[in-house]
């Protein structure tokens, strides 16, 4: 049996990177044609002819979202789009579109089709039609339960996908037009507005019936599938997803991070006890910034799994510093500055070989060896002591007391 897939987003080539270096298998990102994070930086052909090569360095695959819900005026240039995609050794396409699998099996033999869970895919019938029209793997609707998947996977033999962790849609996803309605940005053509993360006053007639000091949002808690991942190896998934290619290097990294450790230590080990499942937890709680929650893998859908009134949002200032080198002689780091640190500061480095090392930040200059209190400028670069060996590609995040 092969080990399962960890697949993780990033909207840039610096992301992916660091995806691949903090243990992911594989990487999904948009190029600058036909996906839908329009709002991402994107991938032009050079950046993925980079990733391609950088991802043989980890063994990591790269694929690229086509999933836009196409027009008829979209499908210019896809042909060609799709055989650059497969000359620079992309391993794989995400589509909604199932007209692209006989044109990517005849222009681009290559790259397998990769069903996006924009086609809502939740019953084993759909995707065993789904073989036979040529998917190479379906990625599940985040709206099927665990059993449904154990069922799903007894009764069908193409790879599926499943998203472990990240953003719900709270609608079908695929299938929501409020963005559309109300902005005239289709969030299925690579513009969504989040109109569900908004707020609303309520009116019955002309009387408005809304809480003004808790206006309504209909937004969903983000999924966090981590009590689900010895059930999801267990009935023989192929892949699980990280949804966020919006989402920061921090995140990123500490997210995946988690999850890798965890998929291992349960190859190694077996199992998942429930204090190592809290452990985890408590990880994956040092990157999130809405409460989250299983999501539809447990079977009930009711409305806890909302965020009537608050969405929760919010911006953690943990992460301060990204480790750019490292003296050995000197134990000296040269970081870069993400958020407002100082001296005296307890600070917890991480990354994809230092497990949660502390320090206290004793000594930190800048690069005319001026002597600085505070670390208070974005991306500026410092000298900090850090008294055990880091690596770059490590990242520095405050302790909370």
């Amino acid at each position: 049996m092969n080990k399962i897939e960890l697949l993780a987003p990033a909207k840039d080539l610096a992301k992916a990177k660091i995806a691949m270096m903090y243990g992911a298998d594989a990487v999904y990102v948009g190029g600058k044609s036909f996906s839908l994070r329009s709002r991402a930086s994107n991938f032009s052909m050079g950046d993925l002819r980079q990733l391609v090569e950088y991802g043989k360095q980890y063994n990591c695959k790269v694929y690229v979202t086509v999933n836009i819900v196409f027009h008829d005026e979209d499908f210019v240039g896809i042909k060609e789009y799709l055989t650059q995609l497969n000359e620079i050794g992309i391993d794989a396409i995400i589509i909604s579109n199932l007209s692209l699998i006989p044109l990517v099996k005849k222009v681009a033999p290559r790259l397998e089709c990769h069903v996006s869970t924009q086609l809502s895919a939740n019953n084993s019938s759909a995707i065993n039609v789904l073989k036979t029209w040529g998917a190479d793997r379906v990625v599940l609707a985040r709206e099927a339960s665990m059993d449904q998947i154990r069922d799903i996977t007894r009764k069908c033999s193409l790879p599926l996908e499943v998203f472990i962790h990240g953003g719900m849609c709270s609608n079908y996803s695929g299938r929501c037009v409020l963005s559309n309605r109300m902005t005239l940005r289709d969030a299925n053509r690579g513009g969504c507005a989040h109109s569900c993360r908004w707020k609303y006053r309520l009116y019955d007639g002309e009387n408005e019936i809304s809480d003004p000091e808790c206006l309504l949002s209909m937004s969903s808690k983000d999924l966090r599938a981590s009590a689900y991942v010895e059930k999801l190896i267990r009935a023989n998934v192929a892949s699980l997803k990280i949804e966020g290619r919006m989402k920061s290097e921090y995140y990123i990294g500490q997210v995946v991070k988690t999850y890798r450790k965890m998929i291992d230590e349960i190859y190694a080990t077996n199992e998942m006890p429930y204090e190592r499942l809290r452990y985890y937890d408590s990880e994956l709680n040092k990157a999130e910034n809405r409460p989250s929650d299983d999501g539809f893998l447990s079977g009930s859908c009711d409305n806890t799994k909302h965020l009537y009134g608050v969405n929760g949002a919010g911006v953690t200032h943990d992460y301060v510093a990204y480790i750019k080198d490292y003296d050995y002689l000197k134990s000296i780091a040269l970081v870069e500055t993400k958020n407002v640190f100082n001296i005296g500061d307890t600070l917890e480095v991480f990354g994809p070989s230092v497990d949660n090392r502390n320090f206290v930040n004793e000594m930190m200059y800048n690069m005319d060896w001026q002597y600085v209190e505070e670390a208070n400028k974005p991306t500026e670069l410092l000298l900090v002591r850090i008294p055990f060996v880091v690596h770059a590609g490590d990242m520095i995040r405050k302790v909370n007391k």
